[in-house]
């Protein structure tokens, strides 16, 4: 027999002494330690696209644009992790859900946009210097 005849009773059983909490797995808890290689890793994504346009290291402005978008995006997944606390286990994966519906529907904006844009520009504009003479 159990050395407390009413735990069976109430149905606690093994857990005796122990609240009936559940742990819905790992939370993210922010540390200074945590804040502070987010906040470097931001200085730094920061730092080395500055120092790409006012050094004009690259030389192409192309090629700058491209190494700057990089960075950005690095820079918003440091913020994300660092800052945010999101990751794949955090609110049983529908931060990451509703994370990956918004980066679709910023690509589609964008990409729609610039294509609207580009088209119009292309579409609309004269075709030669004649042909900006001649309008009234």
């Amino acid at each position: 027999m159990s050395a407390h005849p009413d735990t069976a009773a109430h149905g606690h059983g093994a857990h005796d002494g122990h609240d009936d909490h559940h742990d819905d797995g790992p939370v993210s808890h922010s540390t200074f330690k945590g804040y502070m290689t987010g906040f470097v890793l931001a200085v730094i994504l920061t730092a080395i696209p500055f120092w790409l346009v006012m050094g004009n290291v690259l030389g192409k402005p192309s090629t700058t644009s491209l190494v700057i978008l990089g960075f950005a995006a690095v820079q918003i997944v440091v913020h994300m992790i660092y800052f945010l606390h999101m990751d794949a286990k955090s609110e049983s994966g529908w931060n990451m859900l509703a994370l990956i519906f918004t980066i679709v529907l910023v690509v589609i904006t964008l990409a729609g946009s610039l294509w609207v844009m580009y088209h119009m520009n292309a579409n609309m504009m004269p075709m030669s210097v004649h042909d900006m003479k001649n309008m009234p």
